[in-house]
């Protein structure tokens, strides 16, 4: 898994205070960026986190290329409705010798290991076998319309990998540009960082989560899953571990 934070409001922090600012004192558009120092950026931010408001965070947004994770991550993040997704296709890129998502526990026992190699290897059989087979049949149509061999070729390839990805596994790699407003990263942090969240998503989330505390530690001093912040919400489904969790995210 690759994550890289690609770009990013200038100077976050200080556009979540000129916001803040707006809201709570008398300044108007031409004045409201004077004398946000960092400390004063620093204690609007504060502030907004003690009484839980929100929307200013809004206007800090950030985008993320990712790359090396499974087309079941995808399902998962793109419930996230608040964010902005372009996704590599697999309808438009043809899937040669396609690379996978392992998981670890898989990989940690031998025999499961094999097996799920076999499977990948068998996918990707399947997947050439459909696409040549479908391709000999749109290329035939397109020769029979008056296309050019060339074209014909080319059309007739994009229609078969088209109906082909459908054997492809949960596993296939994906990358995507992602982006994401602060407010909406916090909540994705809040739920995905959790050790109770998926372990693939939950990797991503925390490599996410130390891109942007980067660039805006005030804004994200707080960021993580819930236990950071007081006691677990998970009840009886709590992992038991909100001291060594808290040192975690402290290190970050």
């Amino acid at each position: 898994m690759k994550v890289k934070l690609l770009a990013y409001t200038p100077e976050p922090e200080k556009t979540v205070a000129c916001a803040a600012k707006l809201c709570y004192a008398a300044a108007d558009i031409d004045t409201v960026y004077e004398g946000l120092t960092e400390e004063k950026t620093a204690s609007f931010l504060e502030m907004l986190n003690s009484i839980g408001h929100e929307s200013p965070i809004e206007h800090a947004s950030f985008t993320f290329g990712i790359e090396g994770v499974s087309r079941s991550l995808l399902a998962q993040i793109t419930r996230h409705r608040i964010a902005s997704f372009s996704v590599q296709s697999q309808r438009y890129v043809k899937e040669e010798g396609f690379q996978f998502v392992l998981p670890p526990e898989i990989e940690a026992v031998p025999e499961a290991k094999e097996e799920f190699l076999r499977a990948m290897e068998e996918d990707q059989k399947h997947y050439e076998r459909l696409t040549a087979l479908l391709k000999e049949k749109h290329q035939a149509a397109f020769l029979a319309a008056g296309e050019t061999e060339k074209a014909a070729a080319r059309k007739a390839e994009k229609k078969a990998i088209e109906d082909a990805r459908f054997v492809l596994p949960n596993a296939c790699a994906t990358k995507m540009i992602c982006t994401m407003n602060a407010r909406s990263l916090l909540n994705f942090f809040s739920h995905r960082c959790c050790n109770r969240a998926q372990w693939e998503i939950r990797e991503l989330a925390t490599q996410m989560l130390k891109e942007v505390k980067a660039v805006a530690p005030h804004l994200f001093e707080k960021a993580g899953p819930p236990c950071l912040r007081g006691a677990c919400p998970e009840g009886k489904m709590s992992c038991g571990k909100m001291v060594q969790v808290r040192e975690t995210f402290k290190a970050l």
